[in-house]
């Protein structure tokens, strides 16, 4: 690392009054969706205050909009949130999943780029901490002046992806010397990301008392308003099945697409996870399994709305096995997928 009158270039010596300056590092941020730091009501109203107030994820003017989230929604949203997370918090740390598994993503990837004594690996949270600023400014003291930002989300959404670059860049802009940056594009359809996909839901079937009837890819929706203006989130999510269709020599009858988490008024890309899991069961359906392939990490959408409220619902519509498989997560497969394109983007830098 180059310190205080040094330069990279091998110019000469910087002016006794220049400030120490620290470069030659390069720095990765992984950076997940989000956590609150609790599931009390104070640091509900905090995480979803951010969180519903990102005008990536909620677009209706904030005339038509904010005095219905807050006079309504954030009156009684935190409240309710706070309890789904009650039941799936890690409370040895006393953090969300989400939070436990995107650090140790983190640390195993670190750990692997270890030989590469100028790489730094961090990670961050688009809503709540650790902040994507407050990263950025510990990257930028190690001395990295090139930075790859790895939003952990396969499919591409402006109200994902799209906003923690958004977030990103919104920061650099206040810097005096700002990185050079390079961010990680959507995976929906690496081989990488669709082997180790294919291989938990092979892996997890085997560990079935009975193969399920019906597989079904949940992934988190979008109001349809967006895919109209041009999101292409929706064929993303679609291509990704059809691949893991085609690796797992599936037919479109068998492992279906369905989009869940809809909020608010407004039509989301269509058909429900929860109106499809009501509908197999209805049809005498008794095994089904159920993945979410747009979740890097499990998190509140999988395992309390799926693993938890799913199988409810499964259940109450005479259902017998309800199968959640589990996301990547800090798994071998899921840190092959990190580490390869952490690798692939870093080309040049390493």
């Amino acid at each position: 690392m180059l310190m205080k009158n040094e330069t990279k270039s091998g110019v000469g010596p910087l002016p006794p009054e220049h400030p120490a300056v620290k470069i030659g590092k390069v720095g990765v941020l992984l950076v997940n969706l989000g956590t609150p730091d609790g599931y009390d009501k104070k640091n509900m109203y905090k995480y979803l205050r951010e969180f519903l107030t990102d005008k990536r994820v909620i677009e209706w003017p904030k005339a038509l909009w904010y005095p219905i989230l807050f006079g309504i929604v954030l009156n009684v949203r935190p409240a309710k949130s706070g309890a789904a997370y009650k039941t799936i918090w890690n409370e040895e740390l006393d953090e969300s999943p989400l939070r436990t598994f995107t650090r140790s993503q983190s640390d195993k990837l670190g750990e692997t780029l270890k030989d590469f004594d100028n790489i730094v690996v961090d990670w961050a949270m688009r809503y709540g901490n650790p902040s994507i600023p407050s990263r950025l400014e510990y990257l930028k003291e190690q001395g990295c002046d090139r930075l790859l930002i790895f939003p952990l989300y396969p499919q591409y959404s402006a109200a994902t992806t799209a906003t923690v670059n958004d977030k990103v860049f919104e920061h650099l802009m206040k810097m005096r010397w700002m990185p050079a940056v390079r961010t990680v594009p959507p995976y929906h359809d690496e081989p990488v990301y669709i082997d180790a996909l294919a291989a938990s839901i092979e892996n997890a079937i085997e560990e079935m008392p009975n193969k399920p009837e019906k597989i079904v890819a949940s992934y988190h929706g979008i109001p349809q308003s967006y895919f109209k203006k041009g999101d292409p989130y929706h064929c993303h999510c679609h291509k990704t099945t059809r691949l893991l269709r085609e690796k797992l020599g599936m037919d479109d009858d068998y492992l279906i697409t369905t989009f869940q988490s809809r909020f608010g008024p407004e039509e989301w890309l269509q058909p429900y996870t929860d109106k499809t899991i009501e509908k197999l069961g209805d049809e005498g359906m008794k095994d089904i399994a159920v993945f979410n392939p747009g979740f890097s990490s499990d998190c509140l959408e999988t395992l309390e709305e799926i693993a938890g409220e799913g199988e409810e619902i499964f259940h109450e519509h005479g259902g017998e096995n309800f199968n959640h498989i589990a996301c990547l997560n800090d798994s071998k497969e899921g840190m092959d997928v990190i580490e390869a394109l952490v690798r692939r983007e870093l080309s040049g830098w390493m």
